[in-house]
């Protein structure tokens, strides 16, 4: 097996960017969705709900990130103003910083909508849920986990039954693996070293409305597709609708593309277990 794909979403939410390698950290691939759009009230922003978020592309910089939407650029310095709160669905984050009135501004006109941008300095501590991960395991701004991980096997299993097919940018993957696999195999893998990292995969990761939108325009493609056949395919025990593995970060290190993927540990299929 190989590494095919590196990504990262510079803001959570908006169009990510590919590398040739990253560095692993402890919450995650570096520069991986520590800024994030958010709502007046501190709630971050979604493409769920504000498709116009495909609009607009992010990407890190030595001083910060860098977003475009069309022909209009801003690049915003990493903030150093007095924290504030925010929340991830029903999670609060502390300890997070406004990146000022400038970057709202482009934000809400871009978007039509009253947001602001907010960037999670590396002193902040937002830890995994330990119902699956053992306490000192931390990420960003992401819906919960470090990394998510997906593979070609599955993506052609899927695609193979869709009338038509969707690219693998439809369900945002950090990480995509190539090779002679049977799909869905990443449910059985524990711990997987890539590179000089090592990863613990800790939850199958729950799909929702976002993979039938269009990743550049966030137009609804279809009302249920590819959501309808990924859920015959593919449920968890819970009746979840699964693609992709939840990492963790048991060794910090370095990717590349092309380097082997090794699986270190495996179990049965995590999509029987209940929550713990």
């Amino acid at each position: 097996m190989k590494l095919a794909r590196i990504t990262t979403y510079p803001v959570k939410s908006l169009t990510g960017t590919d590398h040739a390698s990253a560095n692993v950290q402890g919450v995650g691939l570096a520069g991986d969705r520590r800024w994030a759009v958010v709502y007046p009230d501190g709630q971050v922003a979604t493409r769920r709900e504000l498709p116009k978020m495909a609009h607009l592309n992010a990407m890190s910089t030595d001083r910060g990130v860098s977003i475009t939407c069309g022909e209009s650029r801003i690049d915003v310095p990493v903030p150093s103003g007095a924290p504030v709160s925010v929340k991830v669905f029903s999670t609060k984050i502390d300890g997070v910083e406004d990146a000022g009135n400038y970057a709202a501004l482009f934000l809400s006109s871009a978007l039509e909508q009253v947001v602001r941008l907010v960037y999670f300095p590396d002193h902040a501590r937002r830890p995994v849920d330990h119902s699956y991960a053992p306490e000192g395991h931390f990420t960003a701004l992401s819906d919960g986990f470090p990394l998510l991980l997906t593979t070609e096997a599955s993506l052609a299993t899927l695609n193979a039954t869709l009338e038509a097919p969707v690219t693998m940018r439809r369900f945002r993957p950090n990480v995509v693996i190539s090779g002679e696999i049977a799909p869905w195999s990443e449910d059985t893998w524990r711990v997987v070293r890539i590179g000089s990292a090592v990863f613990r995969v800790v939850k199958p990761c729950e799909r929702c409305v976002m993979t039938t939108q269009d990743p550049d325009t966030g137009e609804q493609t279809h009302p249920r597709e590819p959501l309808a056949t990924l859920g015959r395919l593919h449920r968890s025990a819970r009746g979840k609708i699964i693609f992709g593995q939840n990492l963790i970060v048991e060794e910090e290190g370095h990717i590349v593309l092309g380097d082997e993927v090794e699986v270190l540990e495996t179990g049965p299929s995590n999509l029987l277990e209940q929550k713990r």
